[in-house]
């Protein structure tokens, strides 16, 4: 009875301590879905059933309010999230996932995720994923007021209306750097997924977590496409991988780790397949993105400066600033420190795929898109590289997964309660 009694006065002492955290930060947080009162519940809320139905159901109304916006094209990267979370696709992840086998899994329970600035609906997987697999949610939103957070919080909030037993497990905040925030709810999270890249995580790392909490981390990466030229020359859907390619990169301005920074061309028709492909993209380019002047002075800047610092490069032109292409006559250690955003890209040349065993040997490496068959890579990959966590064609690259930067996520976020 005195260990059941000590547990309750502990467990008060605690409460009474978050609460006097909470109201000490008041000034600094804001709200945009959930409140004081949310936050208050979520150690205490239980742990959910990964793929209930309650969750599945919430998901798919989240998803038929993002998909049935009229002005939903406009979003491509909000529609791709709504794809996902559409119960079709989340049933399918339950089969992949979830295991029969007599034990109990359930969510670990308090997940406290910190968004990256620069990628919109990244805070939204990382959401849809904490809640999928039975976990209450704390998530730093990015500070930028993308379009994008205002519709996919508003579908989340019209959903919660008819699904309240899902108010528990959503706490949206916004908030500056303040360590006093971090330290508060990393004293709480029975995990901590941190995205943003290698600042950001060591940051946040400077507040403590709980004994047998878990910590996931996204540090930066970077990624590269490899096109067969033969292949792409005959294939009959070029314009599909332009728009493909376009969506891989431009879309978040080859901001996100999977944004391909290297094309890589093999075959015999590289010359003819080039000028098709950058013909191609830039048709797409010039119609969708708006291209500020600020972006091509920094592409030129980066030019210049890796020319001085490797012999050989050539930039092709395309008659303006919207696509810089830096031809390297090989590919060096430190190429990848030179990469910049808003379509610069470097293109080789590869004779053998295993000429790539360097660039793909960095533990930043994380994605390889392809053109063509995916079997060219497997003799790369058996070199036994320690960087690569995904092979995917072109126009895949953003297709989030639970299987996502070599972690498995679901396995990550559960716990398993054996049953002997």
């Amino acid at each position: 009875m005195q260990r059941s009694g000590g547990a309750v006065i502990l467990m008060q002492k605690n409460l009474d301590k978050l609460e006097h955290d909470i109201d000490a930060v008041s000034d600094d947080l804001a709200y945009l879905i959930g409140s004081r009162e949310t936050l208050l519940g979520m150690p205490s809320v239980k742990s959910s059933i990964p793929f209930d139905d309650g969750i599945l159901g919430f998901l798919d109304d989240v998803a038929k309010r993002l998909m049935g916006r009229p002005d939903i094209r406009d979003f491509p990267d909000v529609a791709t999230l709504g794809f996902w979370i559409r119960k079709a696709a989340t049933t399918k992840l339950k089969e992949r996932f979830y295991k029969k086998d007599g034990d109990v899994r359930l969510g670990r329970g308090v997940v406290f995720h910190i968004a990256p600035s620069n990628v919109p609906v990244n805070y939204a997987y990382s959401l849809f994923t904490g809640i999928l697999t039975g976990n209450a949610n704390i998530v730093r939103i990015p500070s930028r007021d993308f379009a994008q957070v205002e519709i996919i919080n508003g579908a989340i909030r019209a959903s919660l209306k008819d699904h309240i037993d899902m108010e528990p497990y959503i706490c949206l905040v916004r908030y500056g750097r303040e360590q006093r925030i971090n330290d508060m709810f990393s004293s709480i999270a029975d995990t901590r997924i941190i995205w943003g890249g290698d600042a950001t995580i060591s940051e946040i790392r400077r507040s403590p977590l709980m004994p047998r909490a878990s910590e996931i981390t996204f540090a930066d990466r970077y990624s590269l496409a490899v096109i067969d030229s033969g292949q792409y020359l005959a294939s009959k859907d070029k314009d599909k991988i332009a728009l493909g390619f376009y969506n891989d990169t431009y879309l978040m301005d080859q901001n996100a780790c999977t944004s391909p920074h290297i094309v890589i061309w093999v075959g015999d028709e590289k010359e003819r397949a080039k000028k098709r492909f950058w013909d191609d993209i830039h048709e797409i380019v010039k119609k969708r993105y708006t291209f500020q002047p600020i972006q091509g002075i920094n592409k030129l800047t980066k030019s210049y400066l890796l020319a001085v610092a490797q012999d050989g490069i050539k930039i092709k032109s395309h008659g303006d600033n919207l696509i810089i292409r830096v031809d390297i006559p090989k590919i060096t250690k430190d190429l990848m420190d030179h990469k910049c955003d808003c379509g610069y890209f470097f293109e080789y040349d590869c004779e053998d795929i295993s000429e790539l065993k360097g660039l793909c040997d960095d533990k930043r490496c994380q994605t390889i898109a392809y053109i063509g068959g995916k079997e060219m890579l497997l003799p790369l990959v058996e070199l036994g590289v320690k960087g690569i966590d995904r092979v995917v064609p072109v126009g895949k690259t953003m297709d989030f997964d639970l299987i996502w930067d070599g972690y498995d996520l679901y396995g990550q976020l559960t716990r398993i309660i054996k049953f002997i």
